[in-house]
């Protein structure tokens, strides 16, 4: 299923799409292959793949210690194919997230050939910016990618254009400053950004960063075409499968309004 018929699919159900995050190798390739499918069969209409990375500049603690630990274990780029590979396999449609540095030393026309070839859909490089990102773009049209870019609440309304057009699949709207990691309530700036995004631009806007329970990602869904969920499913995955379908169901009852 291709991104488009993502959001035409939850359209036409007058929601929005539960995007869930989780990192590739973590624990371990196996489990991590194992948790995106439970996951889908939670009701994750869109998993965003992270590529484990070293220097992740902005993940949070929750996320660095699971790139942490699948690094420490031996992961490699080349696993992510087949995670995504068989997560595809198995009824998920995938984006992968990976920093610029990965990209660059895996060769950044073989990376987009390489996804492409394992069902990717659209790649998410938070520290790729528009004015550089010209190589990647062309790789990533080249082989049939989205190229899913972020904005921020600090983003001024000429950064938005510039990012909205730059994107294609969705836009990425960070909820608040700072690093990804679970909170307590939906920062009041989030509404905000969409809604200024929505203004340039009709690709859909996904929201990420905090969400951690059915009510935040309702409240979100609101006002959002996607609700992005990453720490809070990893701190899941850590407890169990059971955890981690619990929660999935929780927040795919959420985008559909099934929690008040």
């Amino acid at each position: 299923m291709s991104l488009s018929d993502v959001f035409e699919k939850v359209r036409a159900e007058d929601r929005a799409a539960f995007i869930a995050y989780l990192p590739a190798g973590y624990p371990t390739t196996e489990k991590s292959i194992e948790n995106i499918d439970t996951l889908v069969k939670a009701g994750a209409d869109l998993i965003e793949v992270g590529l484990p990375f070293s220097d992740p500049m902005m993940d949070g603690p929750t996320i660095q210690e699971a790139a942490n630990v699948a690094l420490e274990a031996g992961f490699r780029t080349r696993e992510a194919m087949r995670v995504v590979r068989e997560a595809t396999e198995r009824g998920g449609t995938c984006v992968v997230m990976s920093y610029w540095n990965p990209i660059l030393q895996y060769g950044p026309e073989k990376f987009a050939e390489d996804l492409a070839a394992a069902g990717v859909r659209g790649t998410i490089i938070p520290d790729l910016i528009p004015e550089e990102a010209g190589r990647w773009r062309a790789a990533a049209e080249a082989n049939g990618l989205s190229n899913i870019m972020l904005v921020a609440p600090s983003s001024t309304n000429e950064r938005l254009q510039l990012t909205a057009n730059a994107s294609t699949g969705f836009v990425y709207a960070t909820s608040h400053m700072g690093v990804t990691g679970a909170q307590s309530s939906v920062d009041s700036a989030a509404a905000e950004l969409v809604a200024r995004t929505r203004e340039v631009t009709d690709t859909p806007v996904c929201v990420g960063l905090g969400v951690s329970n059915g009510a935040q990602a309702a409240e979100i869904a609101q006002f959002a075409d996607g609700v992005i969920v990453g720490s809070a499913l990893i701190k899941a995955a850590a407890k169990g499968t059971e955890e981690l379908a619990a929660l999935g169901r929780e927040l795919s009852a959420g985008v559909r309004g099934e929690i008040n």
